[in-house]
């Protein structure tokens, strides 16, 4: 009997691990820590609509989303302009959020640092933004290149939605 990746994502879930295939790759972790979840909360929070190119900033957290190439990832906080049809609300969402931000978990830096913002961008997400809360740095990644900033600071998506990380 074969199981599908999104069925196998699902399943990991259930046991309280985070699976995600990038283009085919598995790349396990474990459930986040409670500071990860406070830094998640905090930044969530914070997330308004600055200006008229972004009327709705949806923000999802830890949403399933099933991408070209065999992938099906699962964003710390996704945001998006328009609200997930009705249709999809109870499986993978098949739409490409305008922005992510990716919380770095101890032990996953690389999965973080390296290969999500190159597969995000690569998915045509616009803005991807990276927070360490060991070191307070941020990287924020779109396609004319990454800033390496400090926070607490403010960002401001491309979608015309902002938060500070």
């Amino acid at each position: 009997m074969s199981i599908s990746p999104e069925d196998l994502i699902m399943q990991a879930d259930v046991m309280n691990v985070r699976l995600d295939m990038m283009r085919g790759l598995a790349v396990w972790e474990a459930a986040p820590v409670a500071q990860h979840q406070l830094e998640l909360d905090r930044i969530r929070a914070s997330i308004q609509v600055v200006s008229s190119s972004g009327d709705i900033c949806v923000h999802l957290a830890n949403v399933l989303f099933k991408f070209q190439e065999n992938s099906w990832v699962t964003p710390d906080i996704a945001l998006l302009q328009t609200l997930p049809p009705s249709s999809e609300r109870h499986q993978a969402l098949n739409s490409v959020p305008e922005a992510v931000v990716e919380i770095i978990s101890e032990g996953y830096k690389r999965k973080d640092l390296e290969l999500a913002p190159e597969f995000y961008l690569a998915m045509g997400v616009q803005d991807v933004v990276i927070f360490d809360p060991q070191t307070r740095l941020v990287y924020h990644h779109r396609k004319d290149g990454t800033k390496r900033l400090e926070s607490p600071i403010p960002i401001t998506f491309e979608c015309g939605c902002s938060c500070e990380v």
